[in-house]
Formats: C-alpha cells, structure tokens, sequence
C-alpha cells in the first residue's frame, strides 16, 4: 500500500481503540439499569462492542502485513503497482490511474485498485499496449498513453 493509505489505516485503528472505554462505559451504565433481559441500551452496547473488536482486529492484520511502497522510488516500462497510468479510451480522451490498494482505491479522484477489472488488465502492460475491460457499463477499450512513477 501507499503511505498516505498506511496512515489512514493507523488513524482508523487508533479511533476505535480510543472508542473502546466509551463503550464500557456504557455496557455498565446499561448494567446498572437492572435486567439484561430486556435492556435495549446494553444489548446496543455489547453488540457495538462486538464489532469495534472485529474492526480493530481487522485493521491490526492489515497493518502488521502492510507493505509501504513510494512510487517515486520505481521505474520501468511496465504498469506496476503505484504506476500512475494514463490512458486513451474510445475517443482519444485521456483518463489517468494511479494503481493502488484496496483501501486506498477512490475512482472519482482517479486511483483504481489493483484487484478491479481495469487494474487487473493494466498490471504488466506498456505504452502502446491496447486493453480490453468488461465492466458493469459493457466492454471498455484503452490505449496505455504513459506510465508514470510519481
């Protein structure tokens, strides 16, 4: 993953661990209404408690196996992870991705995942290549335009 998406993830982690006494607070001030039976309020909190657990033990895997890559540290003539790639689609308009994580995908600001249908087919081609995508809209075809490292 990108740095910026490894910062992301610490400061996600570091908000659901800050979350877990606010919600012991609440399992016991719930406890102290008497019956578990039939109290909303505690039932909410556990469950709350249950997945702020999960979440933190998600992105605790995640962080331990992340791998930091600096695009400006690569090269080549091949779209790699981190490339930043620009295409040219059916009618010659530019289109530039960056190819990043999961986590850290955002097609609306242009970084794509290395897992979509487009980052899949985009992963070892080079400038001059032309790529064909199934996506939800129907086939897509590209030209690779450039491949930058920045």
């Amino acid at each position: 993953m990108l740095a910026e998406g490894y910062e992301k993830l610490t400061a996600d982690l570091k908000a659901l661990r800050e979350e877990r006494p606010r919600i012991v607070d609440a399992i016991e001030e719930a406890r102290a209404h008497g019956d578990l039976s039939e109290n909303a309020e505690y039932h909410a909190a556990k469950e709350r408690q249950g997945q702020v657990e999960a979440q933190i033990s998600d992105l605790e895997d995640r962080v331990s196996r992340a791998q930091i890559i600096d695009p400006t540290t690569l090269s080549g003539d091949k779209v790699v992870f981190g490339a930043t790639v620009t295409l040219l689609d059916d009618d010659d308009k530019p289109v530039r991705y960056q190819i990043v994580g999961q986590t850290e995908a955002d097609a609306k600001v242009g970084r794509i995942s290395y897992n979509s249908p487009l980052g899949k087919a985009l992963i070892g081609r080079k400038v001059g290549d032309e790529i064909e995508v199934t996506v939800p809209s129907g086939e897509r075809f590209y030209l690779v335009d450039k491949i930058e490292f920045i």
